[in-house]
């Protein structure tokens, strides 16, 4: 692993997680019922069938829960990982090692990636942009990275969510950069990502509802309203880099 273990961050704009959601991004209920289900929906979400034995990129891959299941969904045939956080990234470490996969790590900052042009088939970012300050700048470094006719898999939760007072109470994000499920589609579509409505899905889970996580729907109390009919919480997208025209 190309990291240190000093508090010093690989990011002079990254932004220090509470001691609660440290603690959260490694509970069951983290690998299980939000890890877990966007990696399978957003299998779902592609064409036919993912590039055999990629290389998989997992950018902010915090204490490395993602890998057993990026693992088993895609097979990769390198796995690579890169946080912010060193004591993250030593977990991560660990967790890889724990597992039994080989996972090549990496200290940085989402805008200066420390992988070549077009090295990347599929980019994983899992509940990590809206973390980030310069998401221009990472988006293009995740376009860069990605091969012509590479996959970006971006799962987000939106502003509709990450405002709502009890988030803001439990952990810490940079409020002014946070986007609608639109605003993150426009972004990568002006990045020159290609997705159709057939590669995007809204899910609507008990813990990202913004008001009350669901508990009057499954009560009875109420129905859910329709997509189209509600604030976005969730947002899932399979993206494609271009392939390059002779």
């Amino acid at each position: 692993m190309n990291s240190s273990t000093s508090k010093a961050f690989f990011s002079d704009t990254y932004v220090e997680e509470t001691r609660f959601g440290f603690w959260f991004l490694r509970s069951h209920t983290w690998q299980h019922h939000v890890l877990r289900v966007a990696i399978n929906d957003l299998r779902r979400l592609f064409d036919g069938k993912p590039p055999a034995a990629p290389v998989l990129l997992d950018v902010g891959c915090g204490q490395g829960k993602s890998f057993r299941h990026l693992h088993q969904v895609f097979a990769p045939s390198r796995l690579l990982g890169t946080d912010a956080d060193p004591h993250s990234l030593a977990l991560s470490a660990a967790e890889a090692e724990r597992l039994g996969i080989t996972v090549e790590l990496h200290g940085s900052d989402c805008a200066a990636l420390p992988y070549a042009d077009a090295s990347v088939d599929i980019l994983f970012c899992h509940q990590t942009f809206h973390h980030l300050v310069e998401q221009e700048k990472a988006l293009a470094e995740f376009h860069r990275v990605l091969k012509p006719g590479g996959y970006l898999l971006f799962a987000e939760s939106t502003e509709a969510y990450i405002d709502t007072w009890v988030i803001r109470w439990l952990f810490r994000h940079p409020m002014h950069v946070q986007k609608s499920a639109e605003g993150y589609l426009q972004m990568l579509s002006a990045q020159g990502f290609e997705f159709a409505p057939r590669h995007v899905s809204y899910p609507y889970l008990w813990w990202s509802r913004a008001k009350d996580f669901g508990l009057l729907e499954r009560l009875g109390l109420r129905n859910p309203p329709p997509v189209g009919q509600r604030e976005e919480t969730l947002l899932n997208v399979v993206a494609r880099k271009a392939l390059e025209t002779p």
